[in-house]
């Protein structure tokens, strides 16, 4: 069972919930949207009105989930999911009435995130952060990172057990992001993203000013929307387009019109722990995908076989690599056709979802057998 104020539309949570569903996993969802109504939550979101309407919504959430799920049959346990620190409080008091294990979506840290990637909380408000993530794991009996490296650094910064670890890659969905062959006409990249700092976004736009370079497609608002507006005004690359915003029905569509996607260039610790949604749904579409080289990104790629891989932060490489992709028509097939082929062995909704499922497997047969649940 999902309970709680989770973004329910959001990629991570349905791709764990179909493959659960793909798994012969029955999920029942209780659900309150607060969080959705907030496209970029790195902006005034954070300011203290905004803050406490949300607030408010979450307080008001929570009473009619329990109701809720007081009328939900049996269940094998409880799922606070992305983003989980709000709701692993009160869905662990769900969870231990039930006396069923609870599993936390730590994906994203607060703290991590907010105060670390994205710098926009001070000393006091980065304690908070972390408190509220700690409170959230603390009370999980398994935590579900999306790669091997966020799993390290829950361990290392709060002190997560490793047997509570479970990595969940954050894959694509299939009926949004199909193979596609590829589009004709002249090559050009697609870029997309909410421009937070870990995306890089400075880089592409340097790496677009380079000779040889293909043009790119823009996609994207957010954190340092202001500084991109500001920067193509005042020496836009030849043939870059930048659109603000994209509804998530067109983006699968968008993939398949571009001849090549780029994933994330940042040089922060948050980036190299990271693969981002847009990088699975490059594959999915069997898109090649030129991104960072990074601890995160080598659990999934291999550099030449199924991406290009290039230092953070080096536009120089990041243009190198588009040219190369650009000019030969061969290597973008053949990397497009193995990013797929990845894609179905690790980012597929069911594949997704396997590593959870056993996971909660071993606890209840742990459980089942007199061990601790």
């Amino acid at each position: 069972m999902w309970i709680g104020t989770y973004e329910g539309a959001y990629p991570r949570t349905r791709v764990l919930v179909a493959g659960l569903g793909e798994l012969g996993v029955g999920v029942v969802e209780c659900h309150r949207p607060v969080w959705e109504r907030v496209r970029h939550k790195a902006g005034s979101f954070l300011a203290p009105a905004p803050l406490a309407a949300a607030g408010a919504r979450f307080a008001g959430a929570w009473p009619g989930l329990a109701l809720e799920e007081r009328h939900v049959g049996r269940v094998d346990a409880v799922v606070a999911g992305y983003p989980c620190q709000p709701d692993a409080l009160p869905a662990s008091l769900v969870a231990r009435r039930r006396r069923v294990p609870l599993v936390v979506d730590a994906m994203v840290s607060l703290a991590d995130t907010l105060a670390g990637d994205r710098g926009r909380a001070g000393a006091l408000a980065a304690r908070a952060l972390a408190g509220m993530d700690r409170a959230a794991l603390a009370v999980a009996d398994l935590v579900v990172a999306d790669t091997r490296a966020g799993a390290r650094f829950l361990a290392e910064r709060f002190g997560v057990r490793e047997g509570s670890l479970v990595v969940a890659p954050v894959g694509a969905e299939p009926e949004r992001f199909p193979p596609a062959p590829p589009p004709d006409g002249p090559p050009h990249a697609l870029f997309y993203g909410k421009l937070a700092p870990l995306h890089g976004v400075d880089v592409v736009v340097a790496a677009a000013r380079r000779p040889g370079v293909p043009p790119v497609r823009l996609i994207g608002d957010g954190q340092l929307g202001g500084w991109l507006r500001d920067e193509l005004d005042r020496d836009r690359p030849p043939g870059l387009v930048h659109e603000p915003w994209v509804s998530y029905e067109r983006l699968g569509a968008e993939v398949a019109a571009s001849t090549m996607c780029l994933g994330v260039f940042g040089t922060g610790a948050k980036a190299a722990r990271v693969v981002p949604n847009k990088v699975w749904q490059a594959m999915a579409v069997g898109r090649p995908v030129v991104t960072a080289d990074s601890p995160a990104a080598r659990e999934v790629l291999s550099d030449g076989v199924d991406a290009l891989l290039v230092p953070a932060g080096d536009p120089a490489a990041l243009a190198a690599a588009m040219a190369r992709l650009a000019s030969d028509p061969d290597l973008r097939a053949r990397i497009g056709a193995a990013a797929r082929r990845r894609f179905l062995e690790l980012g597929a909704p069911r594949e997704a979802a396997r590593p959870l499922l056993e996971a909660l497997a071993a606890r209840l047969g742990d459980s089942r057998d007199g061990g601790h649940g």
